[in-house]
């Protein structure tokens, strides 16, 4: 694994971590994958995991934390901007096209929760990826206005979004910026299983990294997350294979399988029976699952 910076359009820097085959060559040209993270991880959690394991399989994979987190940079920290977030994969794309070891057409992205929504609509625009995969998949935007298992209408978001603007009047006045949670800070009898498990990956030495504080920017992110709709036009614009993995028991399969009957191009839906959201994160038989599918994937869609 090596450590490598790269610049966004705007020249945020994005800190990576570079994976390469085990029987890797300089004067090689190798397929190669983008892996974005879920809202609120980072480079060395899950992305990480499947990077290395990917790279295992013969691909370079590259895994950065987000603008404006981890060890990326962008001000202020902790803002979750998915237009920044979409770019960020762009980005990766531009700087493995620079490597010389990277066979430029043979370009992959693979997303994770939210990282998931983003590739999406990063690949909507960007042909020089030519094949996605999305695991456990979360439309961000959607999931905020619609709740987290879908059952809200679109205009549920008003609340929030009064609230976000009294706050911004508040700091605009002197308040200090607010923070809210990614995940629950404390769980009890009232806390759904999906926050449960995400509580426990997150803040407790199963995967909490120092570089993850489990806050976010309330104000500047909701009002940015809120208009977000990360398949919007995914009928028209996504024209590359798609592979979709969920799990049956994961809160979020509603956002799977509303891309799987949207897309009209070359697609897959892989439903894993008894897989939760967070099972997909780490779980070795759950990851391994998902490893099944995206190498023979992206080994026949990365073809030369």
């Amino acid at each position: 694994m090596r450590n490598v910076t790269f610049p966004t359009d705007d020249q945020r820097m994005l800190a990576g971590h570079l994976y390469l085959p085990e029987d890797f060559e300089a004067n090689g040209s190798y397929p190669a994958i983008v892996v974005a993270h879920p809202g609120g991880g980072v480079k060395e959690q899950t992305a990480g995991l499947y990077a290395r394991r990917l790279a295992e399989q013969g691909f370079v994979t590259l895994a950065a934390d987000a603008s404006y987190q981890g060890e990326s940079g962008g001000a202020p920290h902790f803002l979750e901007d998915p237009y920044a977030r979409v770019e960020d994969v762009r980005a990766a794309v531009d700087h493995l096209q620079s490597l010389d070891y990277v066979d430029a057409e043979r370009i992959g992205a693979l997303g994770i929760c939210a990282g998931g929504g983003y590739t999406v609509n990063a690949t909507m625009t960007d042909r020089r990826i030519k094949a996605l995969a999305t695991v456990v998949a979360m439309n961000i935007g959607t999931g905020l206005r619609r709740d987290y298992y879908g059952d809200k209408p679109d205009s549920a978001a008003g609340a929030v979004l009064d609230g976000a603007a009294k706050q911004r009047t508040a700091e605009a006045r002197g308040a200090e910026p607010a923070m809210i949670p990614y995940v629950p800070a404390e769980t009890d009898e009232n806390t759904s299983h999906d926050m449960r498990e995400a509580h426990d990956y997150y803040l407790t030495p199963r995967a909490q990294h120092p570089n993850t504080k489990n806050q976010f920017l309330f104000t500047r992110s909701f009002s940015k997350i809120a208009a977000f709709d990360a398949f919007h036009l995914v009928e028209d614009l996504l024209t590359q294979p798609v592979l979709i993995v969920a799990g049956s028991e994961a809160g979020t399969l509603w956002h799977s399988t509303e891309l799987f009957s949207r897309v009209r191009g070359p697609k897959k839906l892989v439903v894993v029976d008894g897989g939760t959201h967070i099972d997909f994160y780490d779980v070795p038989r759950y990851v391994d699952r998902v490893l099944a599918e995206t190498v023979p994937f992206f080994g026949e869609n990365l073809a030369r």
